[in-house]
């Protein structure tokens, strides 16, 4: 069954919401979904390097980047699937683009932002460990996603939308409205 958009990455900062939105949408539409943290601690599972996100991203950063590069070779090339990720990690040495575009070829790629202030109270409550930010830290982060993006969308050609995610089900919706204005039959 073929499908256009064929492969939609979902990126956003870590808290913005996309886990939560990428579950609703991959019960309306006919793309696998796959998130890209859950593969990858799946990958160090089977390695037994890493049994937790914790311990996965503990790792040496040259363990991380095999990884991930195992996890991108994995999707590529596997039609009808919307990817939920980062698109821009931070480090302790800068910012890393996380969209591995030398693997995967999105038709779309959808940065879904919500409220900074939203953002970090949502951190707040998860018990994974991150890097400490402030609004305005936050802000610059969503800041350079965006230009991440708009730079990978130029490279592969990709249709790129930026979706503001107060409400799940709204949220899902507006995605949805773009995916099928693109085509998806």
């Amino acid at each position: 069954m073929s499908c256009f958009p064929e492969t939609i990455a979902v990126v956003g900062v870590p808290g913005a919401g996309k886990t939560t939105v990428c579950r609703i949408l991959s019960g309306r539409i006919r793309h696998r979904y796959i998130n890209y943290g859950d593969l990858m601690l799946k990958i160090a599972t089977e390695r037994s390097m890493a049994g937790t996100r914790e311990e996965l991203f503990s790792l040496p950063l040259e363990d991380q980047h095999g990884i991930w590069l195992e996890a991108a070779s994995r999707i590529q090339g596997t039609g009808c699937v919307l990817v939920d990720l980062h698109g821009l990690d931070q480090s302790p040495q800068g910012y890393i683009v996380s969209l591995p575009v030398e693997f995967i070829d999105p038709d779309l790629i959808i940065i879904l932002e919500s409220d900074p202030l939203t953002v970090l109270e949502r951190r707040m409550a998860d018990t994974r460990k991150r890097i400490i930010e402030t609004p305005e830290s936050l802000r610059e982060h969503m800041e350079m996603l965006r230009l991440s993006m708009a730079v990978c969308a130029a490279l592969k050609g990709s249709a790129l939308s930026i979706v503001s995610h107060r409400d799940p089900e709204t949220t899902a919706k507006k995605i949805i409205g773009i995916i099928e204005s693109l085509g998806d039959r």
